[in-house]
């Protein structure tokens, strides 16, 4: 399967200097473009989910080689 990443670089609420980066795996059905307009309503679900981190940033790109689906 085609996969593109959604890279949030996320921090803890309570701990601002406490940052890691997080990938989110989709389909790829439009490259990155497609994966920059679709973005923001996941980074919103993502942050309902984990209201503890805050996105500080994020971008789109496609995943390492050697990730296995």
């Amino acid at each position: 399967m085609d996969v593109v990443d959604l890279v949030l670089t996320i921090c803890l609420i309570a701990n601002p200097a406490s940052c890691r980066e997080e990938r989110l795996h989709f389909e790829n059905r439009g490259g990155l473009n497609n994966c920059m307009i679709l973005a923001p309503t996941e980074i919103a679900k993502w942050s309902g989910e984990h209201p503890k981190l805050k996105v500080v940033r994020w971008k789109c790109d496609y995943p390492t080689k050697d990730l296995e689906l």
